[in-house]
């Protein structure tokens, strides 16, 4: 015959435990973590927080700096030395940084799809929707830290090249104060807008290389194709792509269009919102549509 074995003492809660509210489907836990709801802070921290830690960003924004900077310096030094007295009268100082930014554009194209596509390519997405499962909020977030990068690592490279070229070029005018506003902080936000445009390419298109090659082909092809229209019969096309490709609309901000009509003053601006806003409503369609 067996001996009855004694009751197992019932263990007691830890002195933080809270007492369970009734109907609770966890009544002998609670967790000592306070709970907060997700906002989109939170999904901006976490994106602030990619952004600064893989080495693409310094990369990209190193070499942007580099392209901006350097040839927007050296431009102006050969200008400087090699300009005899009066061929620098009536001259904008301001319109020789348009060629780093030319260069330096393609950095920021390729960090805006890096930083939704290089997700779907290494399936780290996932992660990034299950952690914060409203993918508006994701693409928002990713939004708005890629364009404040963007915009002001622009404006301070464009701000210290176009200090710099007016120190140097001692011939040229004194640009007015709308030329220092457009030349600084207009093109500051069109190439962050480019830049984002890049970002919302890169999560319609969820493959790094196939985005980077469609905003080079929608920054260069244009004027390229523009160029080799002899065909008179073709003169309204090309002027046209002449006037609103990206080359063009950038040296509009620096009182330098290549053509006498097309976008003036902040025109280029208001495209680039309005472009950029369609690519953002079909980025969100598709992310809602498609799994990950």
């Amino acid at each position: 015959m067996s001996t009855p074995q004694p009751p197992m003492p019932q263990a007691t809660a830890p002195h933080w435990q809270a007492a369970p509210a009734p109907g609770s489907p966890y009544p002998g836990y609670t967790s000592p973590i306070p709970v907060v709801r997700a906002h989109l802070g939170h999904a901006v921290a976490s994106e602030w927080t990619k952004i600064r830690s893989v080495r693409s960003t310094m990369w990209t924004l190193g070499v942007f700096l580099l392209l901006v900077v350097g040839i927007g310096l050296l431009t102006a030094g050969l200008v400087s030395a090699n300009a005899s007295e009066g061929d620098l009268a009536g001259e904008n100082p301001l319109s020789f940084g348009v060629f780093g930014l030319l260069l330096g554009s393609m950095c920021i194209i390729t960090l805006g799809v890096l930083t939704t596509a290089s997700e779907y390519g290494t399936g780290m997405v996932r992660t990034t929707m299950t952690a914060c499962p409203s993918r508006t909020r994701v693409l928002a977030a990713k939004s708005i830290v890629f364009f404040a990068v963007a915009f002001t690592v622009t404006l301070a490279s464009v701000l210290l090249v176009a200090l710099a070229d007016v120190a140097l070029l001692d011939g040229a005018r004194e640009p007015t104060q709308a030329e220092w506003l457009k030349a600084t902080l207009g093109v500051s936000l069109y190439i962050a807008l480019l830049g984002l445009l890049s970002l919302l390419v890169g999560s319609i298109i969820r493959h790094s290389a196939g985005a980077i090659t469609i905003m080079i082909g929608l920054v260069l092809a244009p004027l390229v194709i523009a160029l080799f229209m002899f065909s008179e019969s073709l003169e309204g096309l090309r002027q046209a792509l002449f006037e609103y490709s990206i080359p063009n609309q950038l040296s509009v901000f620096y009182s330098n269009s290549l053509s006498d009509s097309g976008p003036s003053g902040w025109e280029p601006l208001w495209i680039a919102v309005g472009v950029t806003a369609l690519a953002y409503g079909g980025a969100v369609a598709l992310l809602q549509q498609r799994d990950v």
